[in-house]
This record gives C-alpha cells, structure tokens and sequence, in this order.
C-alpha cells in the first residue's frame, strides 16, 4: 500500500476513535487516525472526564482539610485555596495523558494525522492540514466525531462569563455566584467543585427533577445532599435570555409551565443543558448517509451505515452519550470489521455521577420497570449500617438492587454513596452473565468493606439482611 492508502481510516480521536484505532492495529489492519483538535483524546479527556475529575478530587480534598478534617480528631489552621496550583495540576494530567495516547498510537503503529477530515466518496478522506488538502483511501471508513455542547437559545456562550464546561473547567478566579443551567451531570459535578472553593451555586432545571432517566430515587437522594451542601434548586424553570455584563451576566428566568418572569444575576453562568452529535463538514449528506431525527448516524448491528464501508460510532450514534460506552462501540466496530463478533449491550453501561456522594446506575430503574410492566423486586441497604462507611465517616445513601419477581434475575442496581463509581462494576459483571440476586448474596465480599452494602441489598430482597 502507500502512505496515503490505509485498511481503515478514522476520524476522531476521542475515546472512540483512538480504541478502536488500536484494537483494529492489533487485528492486523493498517489504520490512520485524524483528528483536527491537535491533541488525542477528544472532549473526554481535553476538556470533559478527565479534567473534571481532577478538580473534582482536588475541589473534595481541599473542602475535607478545611472542613472535615476535625471530625477525625485533626485540627488543621490556614488552609489556602492555590487556584492557579490546582489548575496546573488538571492541565498536567490532561497534557501526560494526551501524550500517553499518542505514544499508545505510534507504538501500534497507527499513522495519526491532525486535520479536518471530510468523506469525499466511499472509500475516500481528504484531510485539511493547514493550507493544504492530504487524500486518504480506505478500505473502510470509522467517524469518531463524538459530540458538542448543545446551544441554548437566548443565551450565547463566550467561555468567559456564560461559560459551557470548557469555560467552566478553566476560570481563574472563583465566581461569587454561579448559576448552572441543567441538572444533568456535567452541571452539578462541576457545580460541585465550584460550591467547594467557596462559590454560591444555584442550579436551574426545566424538568421537576435532577439526572432525567437515573432511578427517581437516586435523584432526589442526591437533590437532598447536596442541597445540604449548600447547592440551591430552582426546578421547573427556564432561562429565556442571559446577557454578559463587565462585571455579571443578567438573565430572565421564567416557569417551564409559563408565568411571570423575573431576573436573576451570577457573575458566572453555565450553560449544562446537554450534548448533541458532532458530524458537520464530515459531507454526510452529499454522500447520502441516513441521520435520525435527533441528528444521530443510524447504523445496523455491525456499526454500518447506510452507505457500506462507513461506520459510526460513540456520541454520533444512539445510546448513552458516555466515553465507556465510545470505547465499547469502537471494539466492536473493528472487529465485527475483521468479521468477529462484536458486540455493545447498551443495558450494562455504567451511568456515574461524580459528585460527593457519587451516583452509579445500571440496567433498569423502577420507573422504567414499571412502565414495561415488569414485575419486580427489590432490595435496599443504607451506607449508615456499614462499618467501613461509619469507619470512614461517608456513611450518606445507599444501594438498591431491582431483580425480577418470578426468576431472581438482577435487571438494575442503583447507587448513591462514596465510592458508588467503583462499586458498580460488580453489579456489571453479574448482570452480564444474567446473574441473580441471590447470587450477590451468596458470595463472600470482604469485611470490612463499602461492598457489603451490595451484598446486603440482596440479601434484603431474599432471606432478610443481616445488619439491619
């Protein structure tokens, strides 16, 4: 082959992009990657999972020493807030691990191209570098293009005051106010770590609720914490407009249902409302690939669309918009392109929150059960009657687990505590071998630990539990 002709050419290289990269370089194909940001790893680890995690971390450690520290009988005077230090700590872990991707690249022997790709014609890439258009033939074609923040109308975002979380993960002092509009994830872990290094944080959500499609329960377990926190809800409203001043941003508030409106002012405002697919310049339309109605590139069971020899997947197709799940779709794609079988049950992706407590679904939530007339039941045990979690001093939430009524089969575990992000691949791996209840119950988990809880969950649903 030449340099410009390739098995597989990809473009994205986002969590998506570059796994499936390598795992395709690993089944033999020669492959290219293009992304045009300039550095690997895409919205997740420039500025999404990664850097927000970070501060996320240092946010909750510098609030513990401050604050929590004397609970455990450690008295700790002038504690500082080095806002410049703990950003450069996030921009460091961001730039180690896009270099880490890339030397992951070169080491498989992927060739990694940084431009704008555009499919010209099946089989074909012309990459934009710089001034220049570089031409790439494909045996088969991957868009990794993942997603952009969803705009809101009336309200235009300058990363500067009206921030999207890019602007909100790099502000160089902390807001007196800040108001987050959404109640999704990315709204209140970043303004988590906000309220954290001392700003007061309102968060304002169109829905009755926070997390739309987690466990009901979970959502208003967590509403309830964290308002203790000092995060106020202004639920069932919409922003109709924001303006950026030179000191503030002023916006106009009104009921989702209609009525008066009134106006409220931050001196930061987030915009969280959502994500929506990236898959503009890519020529779609012009070479006749089918979108859905939410902008999303249909595919079948192989990850192909429409036209053979494309393929899509991550955020730019449907399912849960989560980097796990990219990673997932993009080992299928190629395998199932080197005629394996690959496979994604969109069921058994983990959805976190990485707030404090953290929030871990998986499966089904009761109110989805109950609208597919399942009938169910369900066990549940509070982290209050855990000896780690009491140890610890995290003794908040709890675990749910939901398993069908006649054959015990686990169909959805739901949990809120410290630590819950972790815990929940336990319930992953049961359920992907179509475990039960009793199963969880019947295995021995480690003592003391945080993942009794689970074990105890089960046992609720079965005999009875043993510490409560």
């Amino acid at each position: 082959m030449s340099e410009n002709a390739f098995d597989l050419v990809i473009i994205g290289g986002g969590p998506g992009g570059y796994v499936a990269a390598i795992r395709a370089a690993q089944l033999g194909m020669s492959v290219a990657c293009v992304e045009k940001r300039g550095t690997l790893g895409g919205t997740c680890l420039n500025v999404g999972c990664v850097p927000s995690k970070a501060l996320l971390h240092s946010s909750e450690l510098y609030e513990h020493t401050a604050h929590g520290l004397s609970d455990h009988g450690i008295t700790v005077d002038g504690v500082k807030l080095d806002l410049k230090g703990m950003m450069g700590r996030k921009d460091k872990i961001v730039s180690d691990f896009c270099n880490g991707i890339e030397f992951l690249l070169k080491k498989n022997k992927v060739t990694y191209i940084v431009g704008e790709g555009k499919i010209t014609a099946a089989g074909k890439v012309d990459v934009k570098v710089g001034k220049k258009t570089q031409s790439l033939t494909a045996g088969k074609i991957l868009i990794a293009t993942g997603s952009e923040v969803t705009p809101l109308p009336g309200v235009d975002i300058d990363e500067q005051r009206i921030v999207s979380s890019t602007g909100a993960l790099a502000l160089n002092k902390v807001p007196k106010k800040m108001v987050v509009i959404g109640g999704g994830v990315i709204g209140l872990e970043l303004g988590s770590v906000w309220r954290r290094l001392g700003a007061e944080v309102e968060v304002i959500e169109f829905l009755d609720r926070l997390v739309p499609g987690m466990d009901a329960e979970l959502a208003k377990t967590l509403q309830r914490s964290l308002k203790k926190q000092g995060v106020t809800f202004r639920l069932s409203h919409k922003v109709t407009s924001a303006k950026a001043g030179k000191s503030n941003v002023t916006m106009t508030v009104e009921p989702a249902a209609g009525g008066d409106a009134e106006t409220v002012k931050a001196d930061v405002v987030l915009v969280a409302i959502g994500r929506r697919p990236y898959s503009k310049g890519l020529g779609l339309e012009e070479l006749g690939v089918k979108l859905d109605g939410r902008g999303c590139i249909e595919v079948d069971h192989a990850f192909q669309s429409s036209v053979p020899g494309i393929y899509a997947i991550g955020d730019v197709i449907t399912g849960p918009m989560l980097a796990h799940k990219a990673e997932e779709d993009g080992v299928a794609a190629v395998e199932c392109m080197a005629g394996q079988a690959g496979h994604v049950d969109y069921n058994l992706v983990p959805g976190i929150v990485y707030t404090a407590p953290e929030v871990a679904s998986i499966g089904k939530s009761e109110e989805q059960l109950k609208e597919d007339g399942v009938e169910f039941a369900k066990g549940k045990f509070s982290f209050s009657a855990n000896s780690r979690a009491r140890a610890n001093g995290d003794s908040e939430g709890f675990v749910k687990i939901l398993a069908d009524k006649t054959t015990d089969r686990v169909l959805g575990v739901h949990m809120i505590g410290a630590d819950a992000g972790e815990m929940i691949h336990e319930a992953a791996a049961v359920m992907a071998f179509g475990g039960s209840a009793e199963d969880i119950a019947r295995i021995c988990h480690g003592h003391p630990t945080l993942s009794e809880t689970t074990k105890e969950a089960a046992l609720a649903i079965g005999s009875g539990t043993i510490h409560a």
